[in-house]
């Protein structure tokens, strides 16, 4: 099912894309859900990494029904082209010519032995804008390496920052931290050349770097290291400006709740609350200067205290006597969150193979010209028809013979 009529602020707009993984299919969604017409070249030669990725639907693998998939590919079309074959790259051109915007997160060179470089659209749709966003850029010494998070998080320096002291540097605990990170630069980067060519006529090439982007995520560390010429520490879950600071076990079953103390007045209401007013004056606890000297044992009495409570209470209690606090939610929780669900960030959609499946919406909202849950998630090559008939005009008796010979495949 694919909703045709749509409004929003990019109603109009035509996205042609070649992606994958996660980082194209976040910034080609935010388009689409603002009202933009947004197809996406899949081949089942290939398929995207997030289609054959677990958790399926019945923990059956299936093209149709990868979990990560269908969160992030709602409202978009999905055109069948096997881009190994000439008649193939002769339609994705075709289409290019049809679109305002190409885009693609492939390694740099891949869309330039298909013919479909810059250079080559830009003599066919002399205005079209290409947004290119690959892991290391279009140039450099790292540009033709292949790139995906699990390889681009430690090479951009984030797991230097997360561990205990002493110890290995540690995961982020999502290996595609950069193909969330990215989207929202390439989202902003492509606005802007949007607004260029309504008000000059022209398009540009952006070339956006996966790996640069997430350099802003440590902006503190650089800073540091720029004035100091200091190395960061791995610190765990401390801070050198909180104590209390850090996550502490709860009642129930791998519930934890998490408390940062900045100030001494607010040192003096957790205190109250942990029924210890004693602790306010007590030499070890003082001030943060003595807190932070006495960190293991402050966090071992936060720790008994919270133990007996569950988090929400832990939350509750410490949110109303203005101490920093809030509860470590896992996926359930997450999903069934009050908040979330009062600010429309979850879309249940039916979809053919996957039933009512919960697709990804966007976290703010427009008032005017609102996002919206247009179509779920297509089948691989959903649209291919569609695309090529009522969008290129294509015969019936050309896309037949163009299907006999494997094209769409």
């Amino acid at each position: 099912m694919y909703i045709t009529e749509r409004d929003g602020v990019f109603k109009g707009l035509t996205i042609l894309a070649f992606c994958w993984a996660v980082v194209g299919p976040l910034t080609m969604k935010f388009f689409a859900d603002h009202g933009a017409t947004v197809i996406r070249v899949e081949t089942s030669k290939r398929p995207c990494t997030m289609r054959v990725s677990a958790p399926y639907k019945d923990n059956i693998p299936n093209y149709n029904k990868g979990g990560y998939f269908n969160y992030y590919n709602s409202n978009i079309l999905s055109l069948g082209l096997n881009m190994q074959l000439p008649e193939s790259r002769e339609i994705a051109k075709r289409l290019a010519i049809e679109c305002d915007v190409f885009m693609e997160n492939y390694t740099p060179g891949v869309i330039e032995k298909w013919g479909l470089g810059y250079e080559e659209l830009k003599e066919i749709r002399p205005d079209i804008i290409m947004l290119r966003q690959s892991g290391y850029g279009s140039w450099g010494p790292y540009s033709n390496l292949p790139a995906f998070g699990m390889v681009l998080v430690p090479i951009a320096g984030l797991p230097n920052y997360i561990g205990w002291p002493g110890k290995e540097p540690l995961p982020v605990g999502v290996s595609a931290y950069t193909d969330c990170i990215s989207p929202r630069f390439a989202t902003a980067a492509l606005i802007a050349a949007l607004d260029y060519r309504k008000r000059t006529g022209k398009g540009q090439l952006l070339d956006l770097s996966q790996f640069e982007n997430a350099i802003y995520f440590i902006a503190p560390g650089v800073l540091d290291y720029t004035v100091n010429g200091r190395e960061p520490e791995r610190i765990g879950n401390s801070s050198p400006d909180a104590a209390p600071h850090g996550v502490y076990p709860c009642r129930g079953d791998d519930r934890w709740c998490t408390i940062a103390i900045t100030g001494d007045d607010e040192w003096a209401s957790l205190c109250h609350e942990m029924g210890r007013p004693e602790y306010v004056e007590d030499p070890r606890f003082t001030t943060l200067a003595d807190r932070k000297k006495n960190e293991e044992d402050l966090n071992r009495l936060v720790s008994d205290w919270t133990l007996d409570l569950t988090p929400e209470e832990v939350m509750e209690r410490l949110q109303k006597a203005g101490v920093a606090a809030g509860v470590v939610k896992n996926t359930a929780d997450m999903m069934e969150d009050p908040q979330l669900r009062k600010r429309n960030i979850y879309w249940p959609m039916e979809h053919s193979e996957m039933g009512t499946f919960t697709h990804l919406g966007q976290s703010f909202q427009l008032s005017k010209t609102p996002s919206k849950p247009y179509s779920p998630s297509p089948l691989l090559g959903e649209h291919t028809e569609y695309v090529c008939t009522k969008i290129l005009g294509m015969s019936d008796e050309e896309f037949i013979d163009l299907m006999q010979k494997g094209v769409f495949e």
